[in-house]
């Protein structure tokens, strides 16, 4: 249950949103284009921050760049 700790978690890097354009998903919502997030965790194919919502949230790693 290790998602019930990563907002209390140690950042493990920054990201910055380069685009919102998402195919399937709804992500204007939660994600702003030019800001930057703290990773809270990562797999291979998504990235868990802490979004618009304040909650952690997996995102495509498309949506990001590495600061």
């Amino acid at each position: 249950m290790i998602h019930l700790t990563w907002r209390d978690r140690e950042t493990i890097k920054k990201l910055k949103c380069v685009h919102t354009d998402a195919r399937k998903y709804l992500v204007n919502q939660a994600l702003t284009t030019g800001k930057i997030y703290d990773v809270k965790n990562e797999t291979e194919e998504f990235y868990y921050i802490i979004d618009n919502t304040g909650k952690v949230g997996g995102f495509y790693k498309e949506y990001f760049q590495e600061v």
